[in-house]
């Protein structure tokens, strides 16, 4: 069960804690089990796209560190913790790697200590900050992240809760920080592939939560890459982003698309 705290309701549904719940996790409320049951109901698969979305981070942080070598990372609304979290990832590959998670939610902030485990040559740390104040998060990420350095910056499925166009500014910004070399690995939420269980799936969330989100298109997410080069496969559903290979075809489309791109 989640950690008590003065700061933490247990009677409005947290998105963390409901992703948390459909990977199989225990950190989550009652509210938060009857509002996943009730999205699921709606559309059944939003199972599939958190579990394609993890395997999406698995498989762009081993790349960027065993082919690129990047050896930071600043992944931001990072959530509960749970399996292969970016550092175990990428300290895996290169036990020096430094990452700095960022969540404002404060059952994650319970559960920080979760995050903060380390090799001994790495480094990991937690910002309680707000995606909506990129620069309070660079402030702070500067004190373990040298951004003389490439920096890999993390955006998976947060940047929906920002449901106006100010989203694109909050992610340019992150964006300009970072010096030649670093890396945007991104993705969110669309309805390209089942458009009317994922409206169905927002509207059930953003009737039950104060933390509002929105599908955008293919087209709109495309945007956040302006200003850097998309790596092959391009902006792609997250579960063909460069998947392992089965012999068996491509896996099915998700309603999540992402990419891995750089800043030159």
């Amino acid at each position: 069960m989640p950690l008590e705290g003065s700061l933490i309701n247990s009677n409005v549904p947290h998105s963390a804690r409901i992703w948390n719940y459909w990977l199989g996790g225990k950190d989550c409320y009652e509210i938060d089990r009857q509002v996943g049951d009730q999205i699921v109901a709606a559309n059944p698969h939003i199972i599939d796209i958190a579990r394609a979305q993890r395997g999406f981070l698995v498989r762009a942080v081993e790349h960027l560190v065993r082919d690129i070598g990047i050896r930071q990372f600043l992944d931001v609304g990072t959530g509960l913790p749970t399996a292969n979290n970016t550092h175990e990832v990428a300290q895996r590959a290169a036990a020096e790697s430094r990452i700095v998670y960022v969540d404002h939610d404060p059952i994650v902030l319970a559960h920080a200590e979760a995050l903060l485990t380390s090799t001994p040559e790495g480094r990991t740390d937690y910002i309680d900050a707000d995606l909506r104040d990129p620069d309070g998060i660079l402030e702070q990420a500067a004190k373990t992240l040298d951004f003389t350095q490439p920096v890999a910056l993390i955006l998976l499925g947060i940047v929906a809760h920002v449901t106006d166009d100010t989203a694109y500014t909050i992610v340019e910004r992150l964006v300009d920080a970072l010096p030649s070399g670093s890396y945007l690995v991104f993705c969110d939420s669309t309805d390209a592939i089942h458009p009317e269980q994922q409206r169905a799936m927002v509207e059930q969330w953003n009737s039950a939560s104060d933390n509002p989100r929105v599908n955008r298109s293919p087209e709109q997410l495309a945007r956040f890459f302006d200003g850097v080069q998309l790596l092959e496969p391009g902006l792609v559903s997250v579960s063909r982003w460069r998947p392992e290979g089965t012999g068996a075809g491509l896996p099915a489309e998700v309603d999540s698309f992402g990419g891995v791109a750089l800043k030159a």
